[in-house]
């Protein structure tokens, strides 16, 4: 099952890059629809990643010293 759900993400995450790489390059209206929301979802996992590891350090991390 968990297979499953892995191959499903998988296919949608190379669909959205190939939207992203055919909107750039003048496809139809629905793949620049795609390739939007592909970006905004990248750019949401970024910053949740940013911030997990900037509170990770606010917990007592080794802050270098």
């Amino acid at each position: 099952m968990a297979l499953l759900i892995l191959s499903g993400v998988l296919v949608l995450a190379v669909g959205g890059c190939v939207c992203v790489v055919w909107a750039a390059r003048g496809g139809p209206r629905w793949v620049r629809g795609v390739a939007t929301v592909t970006l905004a979802a990248g750019q949401l996992v970024r910053r949740s990643g940013r911030t997990n590891s900037n509170s990770s350090l606010d917990r007592g991390g080794d802050a270098g010293e």
